[in-house]
């Protein structure tokens, strides 16, 4: 028995669920900031404006696409952490008020996974001596340090995502001669879209395909459409 609890403290394992919460964020920030930039530079540049329009509006979008992740991101993640207080808040009270109750409550979730009713007890019995807020919070609410909301890392995993992400059609912006700009800018960032996606889908084990494929597609269909805005209209914006 020593041994095996030896083993046991010793064994660690990493999880690729670990790292959901800040690969969203990026993933999310990143892929925006790419399609965002990339579509307004060839929307404008499809509008006939000069070199220096086209690159002054995408540093414009990137700075306000930046700035507009990191606000929208703390927000939204904020308002789930808020959730999840509120619902830890209500259950620390419950479980002061009515501690039987809870009790009886952890042993049916455990029941209900598949454990005979005197062993759920007995799990639940230990789990509450040692954490009930805790052990009610995972197992009644869903909550984990895991998946727990983290709203200054999303908004600056975000942030920072959307900015690299948009420097890359930038960079092409700046380079690539005025009339090879709209091709060059389309076709670079829909293989730095590619590149992400593959690169999202194998960090997070998923298919490296179709984790390319998704991503482009969606990015040659916003490129496409601004570009038409643009020739439509046929005018600097």
């Amino acid at each position: 028995m020593p041994m095996l609890m030896k083993h046991i403290r010793r064994h660690k394992e990493k999880h690729r669920s670990d790292t959901i919460g800040w690969l969203r964020a990026a993933v999310l920030g990143a892929n925006d900031g790419i399609v965002s930039t990339a579509s307004l530079v060839v929307g404008v540049a499809a509008a006939n404006a000069t070199n220096e329009t086209v690159l002054m509006t995408g540093v414009a979008g990137l700075v306000a696409g930046a700035m507009s992740m990191a606000a929208g991101e703390y927000v939204s993640v904020y308002s789930q952490a808020d959730t999840e207080n509120a619902d830890l808040s209500r259950e620390r009270a419950e479980l002061e008020s009515d501690p039987a109750a809870e009790l009886r409550e952890l042993t049916s979730i455990y029941v209900g996974r598949g454990l005979d009713a005197a062993l759920a007890l007995q799990v639940a019995e230990q789990l509450t001596a040692h954490d009930a807020l805790g052990a009610h919070a995972r197992d009644e609410l869903g909550i984990s340090e895991s998946f727990a909301a983290k709203p200054v890392q999303a908004a600056l995993a975000s942030a920072a995502s959307f900015a690299v992400g948009a420097a890359l059609p930038l960079a092409v912006t700046a380079l690539a001669p005025r009339d090879q700009l709209i091709l060059s800018v389309s076709a670079l960032s829909l293989v730095f879209l590619a590149a992400l996606g593959a690169v999202a889908a194998k960090v997070g084990g998923a298919g490296v395909g179709i984790g390319a494929w998704r991503v482009t597609f969606w990015g040659a269909l916003a490129m496409a459409s601004t570009a038409a805005v643009g020739s439509l209209f046929h005018a600097a914006v």
